[in-house]
């Protein structure tokens, strides 16, 4: 199976109380393709970069597998730019400089080779951008979204029009609310599921995800780490993941998107260790398995007792 990853190739500049990056590969479609690579062989990117954009950071995404022949290049124009300063609990940032760049105009323009991708991953990109890139794909066999509060608020009917065309939605615990306009969560699935996706999944950041696909809920744990350097692109590690994994699965049910959750969260666990995505580049099939086991471990719970009547 093959995966499509249609998003942003960017520079981020990130201030954290534990440190800072100037100017490191960045988008979220870099961070999709790094991860999805370790359990997909055919890998496809779709983005837009400047002239200013460097031949080291190309070969990191061609080194990795991912096929580049969707990643255009405008000689005369500046790749985008995110520069962000994370609070102390790194739950909460301050945007302090977007340069949209290439991104002014972008339209994404899939490559024939790329129309018969099996997974398509929609990056957080304008709705209407999202929709363009479904018309040009044949036929996908699952579609994975994300989109922010800048949509939600500034393009709600574009977004769900968009929204009744995907399976599965990728989203935050403020941004389900926030497009629910519902502060329960379990309510927030069951009004978003209705505008279209099956299946729904929400971050929560150091607290895990939740899965809502069909009748059934799934609480995925988040990994404890003693050193957490940037979160900066944790999300797209984990669509990358997931997305990868399903194509190991080769099919989308229950028991294969838990699984999948939990490599998701896996190679995003691993995405915040360093600045940029400099784990996500170096990593060996023992360590990712060992990781994911130690998720699994971490949601055992023994045998219970029955409760007996008093």
């Amino acid at each position: 199976m093959s995966i499509l990853a249609v998003g942003t190739v960017a520079f981020d500049s990130i201030e954290t109380p534990f440190g800072q990056a100037k100017r490191v590969l960045g988008g979220s479609a870099s961070y999709l393709t790094l991860a999805a690579r370790y359990f997909c062989e055919d890998v496809r990117l779709v983005g837009v970069v400047g002239g200013d954009f460097p031949d080291t950071y190309r070969q990191v995404l061609a080194d990795g597998g991912v096929d580049l022949e969707g990643l255009v290049v405008r000689e005369d124009e500046k790749t985008f730019f995110w520069h962000g300063r994370y609070h102390y609990d790194l739950n909460e940032r301050d945007t302090l400089d977007t340069q949209l760049n290439v991104l002014q105009d972008f339209e994404a323009n899939i490559p024939p080779s790329y129309r018969d991708s099996n997974i398509v991953c929609l990056g957080n990109l304008d709705p209407k951008i999202q929709r363009d890139v479904l018309e040009q794909i044949d036929d996908p066999e699952y579609v994975i979204c994300d989109t922010m509060n800048f949509w939600i608020e500034n393009t709600p009917d574009s977004l769900q029009e968009t929204l009744s065309l995907v399976d599965c939605l990728v989203i935050n615990d403020a941004e389900a609310r926030e497009l629910a306009d519902e502060p329960n969560l379990v309510r927030a699935a069951s009004t978003i599921r209705n505008m279209g996706p099956k299946t729904l999944i929400i971050k929560k950041g150091e607290h895990g995800a939740l899965l809502f696909h069909e009748d059934k809920v799934f609480s995925a744990p988040a990994y404890p780490l003693e050193d957490i350097q940037d979160p900066t692109g944790a999300g797209d590690a984990f669509a990358g993941g997931l997305a990868g994994h399903l194509t190991r699965e080769g099919r989308f049910d229950e028991d294969a998107l838990r699984r999948s959750i939990i490599f998701g969260s896996t190679l995003a666990s691993f995405a915040v260790e360093a600045f940029g995505p400099d784990r996500l580049t170096n990593l060996s099939a023992i360590a990712i398995t060992d990781r994911a086991r130690a998720f699994r471990e971490l949601a055992a719970i023994p045998e219970l007792m029955a409760v007996e009547a008093a």
